[in-house]
C-alpha cells in the first residue's frame, strides 16, 4: 500500500455523511442524521439491542418514520452507524491525547484498552453495537467496511509508522482487529474478565513487532 492509497483510506473512514441512497448531506440534513443517531445512542445505553426499535428512534429524534427510513433502513445500519460515530469520537481523542508506551506493539494495545473501557463504560450500548455488526448481512456491507476502515486507520496511527505499513504489518492489524472483535463479544457475553483481555489484546498485538517479547502472563499481573 502506497501512501497516497493510505491517505485515500483515511478520508475514506471520515468521508462526509451519506442518506441511504448515498447522496451527500446538505447542513440540515447532517443536523437531522446527528439527532437520530443520538437518539439511537440514548436508546442503546438505555435498554441495549432490543431497546433500538425504529418508531422508537423516530419519536426520539422528531422525524417522521418515512424519513428515518430514508436516512437507515434498518435498525442494524443505525446502530453500525453509531458504532462508527463512536470510533470516530474516540480517533479524536487518540490523536489529542496519544499513546506514550515506547513500542509500537505496546501503544496498538494501549490504545484499544483505551476503547475497550469505552465500551465498558456503556455496556448496553456496546452490546447492541457489537450485536449489530454480527448480524451484519450484505446490505450493510459497506457501512460495515467503513468501521472496518476506521478501525483499521485508528491501529495504524498508533503504530506512529514512518512510511506506508507493509503487506505483512496490514495482515497483523487484521488479525488484532478480529481479536479485538473477539474479545468484547467474550466479555459481553460474560465469558472473559478484563484482565484477560487486556492480556489476549497484549498477545496479538506483539504481531506488529516480534522482536518485542511476549505480552505478560496473568501471573505476572
Amino acid at each position: 500500500m502506497t501512501t497516497e492509497s493510505r491517505t485515500s483510506e483515511s478520508v475514506s473512514a471520515h468521508a462526509a455523511p451519506t442518506a441511504a441512497g448515498g447522496a451527500v448531506l446538505t447542513a440540515r440534513q447532517e443536523a437531522r442524521r446527528d439527532r437520530i443517531l443520538q437518539a439511537t445512542t440514548r436508546l442503546a445505553s438505555g435498554g441495549g439491542f432490543d431497546a433500538v426499535q425504529m418508531r422508537e428512534v423516530a419519536e426520539c429524534a422528531g422525524v417522521a418514520l418515512g424519513t428515518l427510513y430514508r436516512y437507515f433502513p434498518s435498525k442494524i445500519h443505525l446502530l453500525v452507524a453509531v458504532m462508527h460515530d463512536q470510533l470516530e469520537q474516540l480517533h479524536e481523542t487518540l490523536r489529542k491525547r496519544p499513546p506514550t508506551d515506547e513500542d509500537a506493539a505496546a501503544r496498538v494495545a494501549q490504545t484499544l484498552m483505551r476503547a475497550f473501557r469505552a465500551m465498558q463504560r456503556e455496556p448496553h450500548l456496546a452490546d447492541a453495537m457489537v450485536r449489530a455488526l454480527t448480524f451484519a448481512d450484505r446490505s450493510v456491507s459497506a457501512e460495515v467496511d467503513t468501521v472496518s476502515r476506521l478501525t483499521t486507520a485508528i491501529v495504524l496511527d498508533a503504530m506512529g509508522l514512518t512510511g506506508p505499513p507493509t503487506p505483512a504489518q496490514l495482515s497483523a492489524v487484521r488479525v488484532i482487529e478480529h481479536t479485538w472483535h473477539s474479545a468484547l463479544i467474550t466479555w459481553l457475553s460474560g465469558r472473559a474478565s478484563i484482565a484477560q483481555v487486556r492480556i489476549d489484546l497484549e498477545t496479538v498485538c506483539r504481531l506488529i513487532d516480534p522482536a518485542a517479547g511476549p505480552a505478560p502472563t496473568a501471573d505476572a499481573r
